[in-house]
């Protein structure tokens, strides 16, 4: 492979940014969580295993483009590969290819790519903010509390779809502003957990004996609940990853995500609508089983760490 033959991979500096990004927040967390003596082993794992995949996802988008994979969004390239080829597991295209000779193989793994940026970035940004606006108002009640509480019903009276759908018109179909307008989705989810989570705990002995001595309601949050919140959202964050990845693959396929030539597992689905699906139904089926295990695994890591580290006295 020839150094120009990478260069179509690196259009712009921000997909370099984020990767570079994605893996040094990795690795503080993995290191963070590994050394840290005063978190409980719950939370070390948590913190591990958050790091870890973003350092994954992190290092696959650095690696990917010097990997020996097919072309997978030039069309100009591909004039002499060949179109609808079946799946043969051997040879230049193990997965087959699409209307336009490109290897499903590689757009598979850069769709991959482009459905974790999304899903992590929008669990994230939610998880931060909705857990935020959460434990605030749980502790403080009052006002507070029910301001948030119109605020997140308001949003949950929309229903997602309509809501993404409407974001989707307004915004431009980048990386970013994917994941923002499904971070919405989200953040209610998160607010709930952390309000229930923190008035279960608010009135424990020891966030009572840190108001006694007269601790600031920052230092309470922040070192007193905060612990015992971080678990159940991560435990949801994690389930809501497999919710997102399918969400951007809607959209995608509805054609308001990201837009082709870039490849994400919804548009690659879409690109098998009608008689083609007849035809060729590996173009399809390609990237509806890389979505499907990828969902059924998230889910299934989603459901074990919900089971241990949500306390069942928590209900939303």
């Amino acid at each position: 492979m020839l150094i120009s033959d990478l260069a179509p991979r690196t259009r712009t500096p921000l997909p370099l940014l984020a990767a570079v990004s994605l893996t040094v927040v990795g690795l503080v967390l993995l290191v963070f969580g590994a050394t840290t003596p005063h978190l409980v082993p719950p939370a070390k794992a948590a913190l591990a295993l958050l790091g870890l995949g973003l350092l994954l996802n992190g290092a696959s988008r650095l690696l990917a483009p010097w990997l020996p994979l097919a072309e997978d969004r030039d069309v100009a390239t591909t004039v002499a590969e060949p179109v609808f080829a079946t799946p043969a597991f051997t040879g230049a295209h193990p997965l087959g290819t699409n209307g336009f000779g490109l290897d499903l193989l590689a757009r598979s793994l850069y769709g991959a790519r482009s459905s974790l940026v999304i899903s992590l970035s929008a669990v994230a940004v939610g998880t931060l903010v909705g857990g935020a606006i959460g434990m605030v108002a749980g502790y403080f009640r009052k006002s507070v509390d029910r301001a948030v509480g119109i605020a997140t019903n308001s949003l949950l009276a929309v229903p997602p779809l309509i809501l993404l759908i409407a974001l989707a018109t307004v915004l431009e179909p980048h990386l970013r502003n994917v994941a923002l307008s499904l971070s919405l989705l989200t953040i209610p989810g998160m607010v709930r957990l952390a309000r229930a989570t923190t008035m279960a705990y608010a009135n424990r002995e020891f966030v009572v004996a840190a108001r006694a001595m007269g601790a600031r309601s920052s230092r309470i949050l922040a070192r007193e609940l905060l612990p015992n919140v971080l678990l159940p959202l991560l435990s949801l964050a994690v389930v809501m990853i497999s919710v997102l990845i399918v969400a951007e693959a809607s959209l995608s396929f509805l054609g308001l995500g990201i837009q082709p030539p870039e490849p994400t597992w919804g548009n690659m689905i879409a690109e098998g609508e009608g008689q083609v699906f007849e035809e060729h139904p590996h173009i399809v089926l390609v990237p509806g089983a890389f979505l499907f295990l990828t969902v059924f695994a998230f889910n299934i890591v989603g459901e074990k760490a919900r089971g241990r580290w949500d306390s069942r006295s928590v209900k939303l």
